[in-house]
């Protein structure tokens, strides 16, 4: 854990907190910390600061407090993921939200099975589990924002070119012709399609919304290698 992420249900006082739960039993039994002891925290979807270290039991830890500077600076990416298989979205979500995406929209296609919408690990709930790891992970405190979209043709032609606007617009597709750029650096909306990639109706859909197809080389990933891959290739 490289940052104790707090929220209001934490504090004693304004400038104190206790905690109990996992991030206590990691506390001591990874972090293995002492009583003066300095540990990075963060105030969720605030700011960034220290806390010290000042009474540990069986049971719990109390630390003093402060909060004085800003978390890290977004990544200028909208990344939009047709549905992969629930335990693989829990490993993306995580590793997104550690590279600093901050608006993850998740879409239907016609290779996307039906039975993964209905997962337990595609609420909510579940979601934000995993992009409170992302953020412990990355030393981040605000939480990406997760949006679901079950209609693939509404969704491309009515609200993502909205989405997109002043953005760079590029579809992850290993049958393109042309490579994915690198080195980008700017505002980027980034369409990754599911395992098999996006059928041929679905790619021309997304060419009338204005997004240009690029392959990432001989080699097929699977998404949630392609996707690492591709942030990291598209911010080098």
């Amino acid at each position: 854990m490289n940052l104790v992420l707090l929220d209001s249900g934490d504090f004693i006082d304004p400038d104190h907190v206790r905690l109990k739960d996992r991030r206590f039993k990691h506390l001591v039994s990874v972090n293995k910390v002492m009583e003066k002891d300095r540990v990075v925290i963060g105030f969720l979807n605030g700011k960034i600061g220290f806390g010290m270290i000042q009474k540990l039991s069986h049971d719990f830890v109390d630390m003093q407090i402060i909060l004085d500077h800003d978390p890290p600076d977004p990544l200028p990416l909208t990344l939009v993921l047709a549905l992969p298989r629930p335990k693989m979205l829990k490993r993306i979500v995580e590793s997104v939200t550690s590279l600093g995406v901050k608006n993850i929209y998740l879409i239907n296609s016609w290779r996307v099975e039906k039975s993964f919408w209905q997962s337990p690990l595609v609420n909510q709930d579940q979601l934000e589990k995993q992009m409170i790891l992302g953020l412990e992970q990355s030393r981040d405190t605000v939480l990406p924002r997760i949006y679901q979209k079950r209609f693939f043709t509404g969704f491309v032609k009515e609200e993502l070119p909205l989405i997109a606007k002043d953005s760079l617009r590029i579809t992850a597709h290993p049958k393109a012709s042309d490579t994915c750029p690198a080195g980008i650096n700017k505002a980027i909306t980034l369409v990754i399609g599911p395992e098999g990639g996006f059928i041929d109706i679905e790619i021309d859909t997304l060419e009338q919304a204005g997004f240009v197809s690029y392959h990432i080389g001989p080699r097929i990933l699977r998404v949630e290698t392609a996707v690492t891959y591709l942030i990291s290739r598209l911010y080098s």
